[in-house]
């Protein structure tokens, strides 16, 4: 399901990225483009793509210049083959010129993230698989990156701390070296002050799994865990709760380990590698009459 940004969201972000950009004014453009010079622009994909982030384009043009106009040729979550034109603007030649980096940054971004989502989403196709991200974002642009990757095609793991429940590494190292005590003493204390969140453990060896597995989590992650050992955590696991695969997974073992049966397998590339697309935005018309 693909995640919901507000308008209200979307015009802050953008009006913080064009105050970062144009401040006081675009010097460039209010000194060499007369300003009743009007022109049409295309916005192009330069390669294959998942394409992301139309609505902060829009808001872009039109928070520089109402008098633009857009029309826009796709919309998110369509893959495109590389010379497509994503979108038509119209108008002042200094009002596009003022919005086109912003424009550009916020859709090459995004669109880097859908299309490299699909990627992964499309090499575990036919598993039982899905694919999450993490919470390795910008700071700021998380709700943007993890709307990128559900135009992906994947799915969102935590938004944030707040939203569920997951016990990690470090938690378990303060609590002490015995973790047959400490797993189910901590999914205890969880379940006892947030009944309503989700519970997830995160277990390095196959040992710390099946505590977690039989403590009652919602979720074990096998962080680390090559794919053998993921397999036999499936086997011992027996349905009883959901199973995680995380740790520096790429594209090439991305289907071994989908293979193993693990529900979930999360990739923090997805946001915090995702190379921006090749987009550009090219004057098609120097000047209309």
């Amino acid at each position: 399901m693909v995640m919901q940004l507000s308008q209200q969201e979307i015009d802050r972000a953008v009006e913080e990225a064009l105050r970062e950009d144009v401040g006081t004014g675009d010097a460039t453009t209010l000194s060499v483009i007369p300003r009743e010079t009007q022109a049409v622009a295309e916005m192009c994909a330069r390669e294959e793509m998942i394409l992301c982030g139309m609505d902060f384009l829009v808001t872009t043009f039109q928070q520089v210049d109402t008098a633009l106009d857009v029309t826009l040729l796709h919309r998110d979550g369509e893959a495109l083959e590389s010379g497509a034109c994503l979108a038509r603007i119209k108008g002042p030649a200094g009002s596009i010129l003022t919005a086109e980096r912003t424009s550009l940054n916020f859709v090459q971004h995004l669109s880097g993230i859908a299309s490299i989502t699909r990627r992964f989403v499309d090499r575990v196709a036919g598993t039982r698989a899905r694919i999450l991200d993490t919470r390795k974002t910008r700071p700021g642009w998380r709700r943007f990156e993890k709307y990128a990757v559900t135009c992906g095609g994947a799915a969102n793991h935590r938004i944030g701390l707040f939203d569920q429940v997951m016990i990690k590494d470090n938690h378990l190292a303060t609590l002490g070296n015995n973790h047959t005590e400490t797993i189910p003493a901590a999914i205890r204390k969880s379940r006892s002050m947030f009944p309503h969140l989700r519970v997830e453990v995160e277990a390095d060896t196959l040992e710390q799994a099946e505590v977690a597995m039989a403590a009652g989590a919602d979720i074990v992650l096998l962080d680390n865990l090559p794919p053998e050992t993921m397999q036999r955590a499936v086997e011992v696991n027996q349905g009883r709760c959901m199973l995680e695969a995380s740790g520096g997974i790429n594209l090439e073992t991305v289907r071994q380990i989908a293979e193993t049966g693990v529900d979930f397998i999360s990739v923090g590339a997805l946001t915090h590698s995702a190379p921006a697309a090749d987009i550009s935005l090219d004057f098609q018309l120097p000047n209309i009459q």
